[in-house]
């Protein structure tokens, strides 16, 4: 984004490799952030993802295998942080993960728990844990979300649910951190071609969507990464506790009316 400077800011990215984060983390160091990504074991080529950076002229990132789940890793992480920054400017909660329900017989409370273990609590857990560990909150907090609590997707109860949670907290978190400076907002992010879209609802999803007209508005992990960038580039500090939808206004087009006039034509 031009006139964005954030040299000599950090930024921490949970699920940073691939996908809306890893995108996000680029769009930030382009800008002049140096980036730290979180990845669970043997889950990326880090020298393949270094060399992204390096031809951007960017700063090198930081790479730390953690579970965002796992209070160990969680621990872990912050204390190899300590070693080498003084704190956390910008923090983006993008870790989503849950299992596919395909009826009412997969509810089960355990995956329930797991599922907001990993797409809910680490928007709390890392940004107090940042706090304790350098003294201050980070200046952005970011969570990312999708369209799902507003919209029905088969087998994506649970991260709906989740991710209703996570814009639930979001709201509460940045009136508890308005004092100190910190903007807490929640980017809910409409159909992105990503990795795991495509694992959770397929390839012919997609393909009905291209039928549909609809293709165009599919957004890519770019269109995502710019939008992070925007919200952590000092030029909307007034957004604050905000749940921001990013779409290309396609669920206002996604009717009947609209299917009617389309195979109409």
């Amino acid at each position: 984004m031009v006139g964005v400077d954030l040299s000599g800011k950090t930024a921490l990215i949970t699920g940073g490799t691939k996908g809306i984060g890893l995108a996000s983390a680029l769009a930030l160091a382009e800008a002049g952030a140096r980036v730290f990504l979180t990845y669970k074991w043997g889950s990326v080529d880090l020298a393949e993802l270094a060399g992204r950076f390096e031809a951007l002229g960017a700063p090198p990132p930081g790479f730390h295998q953690a579970d965002a789940a796992v209070e160990q890793d969680t621990e872990r992480l912050m204390a190899e942080l300590g070693g080498s920054i003084q704190g956390i400017d910008i923090f983006v909660s993008n870790v989503t993960f849950a299992l596919r329900t395909q009826s009412l017989e997969d509810y089960k409370k355990r995956s329930l728990f797991k599922t907001l273990e990993y797409s809910t609590w680490p928007l709390i857990d890392y940004t107090r844990r940042i706090k304790a560990r350098f003294g201050r909150y980070p200046r952005y907090v970011l969570g990312i979300s999708s369209d799902g609590p507003d919209h029905f997707y088969r087998g994506y109860d649970f991260v709906a649910a989740s991710k209703a949670l996570l814009e639930f907290f979001s709201r509460y978190l940045s009136v508890h951190l308005f004092a100190e400076g910190c903007r807490v907002n929640v980017l809910r992010f409409g159909s992105v071609d990503t990795e795991s879209f495509r694992a959770i609802f397929g390839k012919e999803f997609f393909s009905y969507m291209e039928k549909q007209g609809a293709a165009r508005m599919i957004l890519t992990p770019q269109d995502c990464g710019k939008a992070v960038l925007a919200l952590c580039s000092g030029w909307l500090d007034a957004v604050n506790g905000q749940i921001i939808s990013v779409d290309y206004g396609l669920p206002f087009q996604d009717n009947l009316m609209m299917r009617y006039l389309m195979e109409k034509e």
